[in-house]
């Protein structure tokens, strides 16, 4: 990628050139190339001014540009036309059309063997150029220079961005989403699925707690997911439209309306001057994602000669005083320029919060594509039933627990598991133990469904869960029911199976299965084969908690269903387990999907 994000440090004299020594390095080999294609007259002419009526006709060139930055591009697209600005002797008539970025990009990805109909594209990150380019090899893409630069940040309500501290406090991008859940703050963000904003956002995230999260990294960045994914939006504009349109109490007190949001400083900008409840900014300090708003040059092998020349004039129109006064005056950043002061307050800005840092280093093609994926997951709801070992021997004491026991532990993992999922998740839970249910080894405690449902009594789906958890005690004299229970619980989800989300079965043990007249293991394995239906998988979680429980069992019932087994020597690890767990079955769930 390399073309819009620069490490925090500065290069050394001999190292890579700076951001701002690359765009004067491209404008000038523009000009070179110009020169060299003998267009004397642009510069003696176009370049200082000569006007006149289109006596040697006009050249056109169609644009597409991202909507926030295209009402600006086309105000200077029409002072040239108004103004007869020239293209070798040609009047120069561009026009541009706003479309969504992630609209051009999957148009042109999915549209192989058509000539896309415009030839400059500026969209709002060179990622959908990135993902574009990758998907059509018939096709030519050549960036050239930024045209404008605005940097994503957190903007909050007023009175919530006191409660954090600001101006003066200063947070990473893993602080900032950990203070939200932790402070209740309604923080919303553009979907990263469609959004550059939502996904750079993502990746900021992403990083910044894989620095500072140690060993349960991936399950706070999960975490952060599903607090996004709570209050996410189709794009950037209707996440705004997400916040308070006025002061009164009850509308900014609404908890359907978000507190903060992620969003570009130029969104800022332009929410606050509307006249509604303003944003205050926090800049992360760990670095500034950067939109960089590529001039692109799409299949440049059909344009003629004039029309490529036009494109090439346009781009150095962009470049000057009074199109930079344009794009500025819209609340966007001149490239490798520090904010405007004016720009910069009426967006919500305010020092000591970092305004000018530099942006980070660019995240790789691969990195994007895998936080696709983990978001997909994460938004993607999930059917899951929980399935807890209640023999006798979970009644022993943690070492180091205080007293607690293995079921203790486990109970208490599964109720911090339970708050990373959202109500349009569908959880259930079974216990199991021999002598507990007549013949069987297996109760359903609570039928899986949707958390956010009530039953008959009120009493919602996640509050009937914690209830259930609360009440789980080893069973006297039950010993490990393992095998009939594995596959009663697997046949009862393949009937159950919710399309469209994430269905798994997690089961939890602590030993070997202790009932002599159960399903012998080789029939149990065959049969969940049998069973399995890969267009609706429902892979087994198995964790295997303590040196006791059987892991060559669980590992060999979890793989006959696409699953996984895991070994769990501390019960107290179980919950970082548990979501490692769901996250890495979902992932090999999605890219086994056809």
């Amino acid at each position: 990628m390399g073309r819009h994000r620069i490490s925090t440090e500065q290069p050394p004299e001999d190292g890579p050139p700076s951001r701002g020594r690359r765009r004067a390095g491209t404008l000038a080999v523009v000009l070179v190339l110009v020169v060299g294609a003998g267009a004397f007259a642009l510069l003696r002419g176009d370049l200082l001014g000569a006007r006149g009526a289109c006596g040697n006709g006009t050249v056109h060139v169609a644009a597409v540009a991202s909507p926030d930055v295209a009402p600006a591009l086309a105000q200077i697209a029409d002072r040239a036309r108004k103004s007869h600005t020239k293209s070798d002797g040609q009047c120069l008539d561009v026009r541009v059309t706003a479309r969504s970025s992630a609209e051009v990009a999957d148009e042109l990805a999915h549209g192989a063997g058509h000539a896309p109909k415009f030839a400059l594209w500026v969209p709002d990150d060179g990622i959908w150029v990135d993902q574009a380019a990758a998907a059509r090899s018939d096709l030519t893409f050549t960036q050239q220079a930024s045209v404008v630069q605005s940097p994503v940040v957190v903007g909050a309500l007023e009175q919530q961005a006191e409660r954090l501290g600001w101006p003066s406090k200063t947070y990473t991008w893993g602080e900032l989403t950990g203070a939200a859940a932790q402070t209740g703050l309604r923080l919303g963000t553009p979907d990263p699925a469609r959004t550059s904003t939502g996904l750079l956002a993502l990746a900021m995230i992403n990083n910044s707690i894989a620095r500072t999260g140690g060993s349960d990294a991936d399950v706070q960045s999960e975490a952060a997911a599903k607090l996004l994914a709570q209050r996410t939006a189709p794009n950037e504009a209707q996440a705004i439209a997400a916040l308070p349109a006025g002061t009164g109490a009850a509308e900014l007190s609404d908890r359907s309306r978000s507190q903060a949001l992620v969003l570009s400083e130029q969104a800022a900008f332009a929410r606050n001057g509307s006249g509604k409840p303003p944003l205050r900014l926090f800049y992360p300090k760990d670095g500034a994602a950067t939109l960089d708003y590529p001039y692109t040059r799409v299949d440049e092998r059909d344009l003629s000669v004039d029309q490529a020349r036009a494109a090439d004039r346009f781009l150095l129109l962009l470049g000057q005083d009074d199109a930079l006064r344009t794009l500025t005056a819209a609340g966007f950043r001149a490239p490798e320029a520090p904010p405007a002061a004016a720009t910069l307050a009426r967006a919500g800005g305010r020092t000591p919060q970092p305004v000018s840092a530099s942006p980070a280093p660019a995240p790789s093609p691969a990195e994007l594509q895998k936080l696709r994926l983990m978001w997909e997951i994460t938004v993607q709801s999930a059917r899951i039933t929980t399935v807890v070992d209640a023999s006798a021997s979970m009644g022993a004491l943690v070492p180091g627990a205080g007293g607690q026991t293995r079921l203790d532990v486990t109970r208490s993992a599964l109720e911090q598991a339970l708050g990373q999922f959202t109500d349009r998740d569908q959880i259930g839970l079974w216990r199991f133990a021999t002598r507990l249910d007549g013949t069987r080894d297996y109760q359903v405690l609570v039928p899986t469904g949707r958390l956010g449902g009530k039953a008959a009594g009120g009493a919602t789906q996640r509050q009937r869960l914690h209830t259930a958890f609360r009440a789980l005690e080893p069973v006297p004299g039950g010993s490990t029911g393992l095998y009939d229970t594995s596959l009663a619980v697997y046949e009862d989800a393949l009937r159950s199976y919710a399309a469209g989300a994430f269905n798994a079965v997690v089961v939890l043990t602590d030993g070997a299965n202790e009932d002599p007249g159960s399903i012998e293991l080789s029939a149990l394995t065959s049969r969940l084969k049998a069973l399995g239906n890969p267009p609706h998988p429902v892979p087994m979680i198995m964790i295997a908690v303590g040196p006791e429980a059987d892991l060559a069992a669980c590992d060999t019932i979890a793989r006959a269903t696409g699953g996984a087994a895991y070994r769990v020597n501390d019960p107290q690890q179980i919950q970082a387990v548990l979501l490692k767990a769901v996250v890495a079955a979902a992932s090999s769930a999605a890219a086994a999907a056809p």
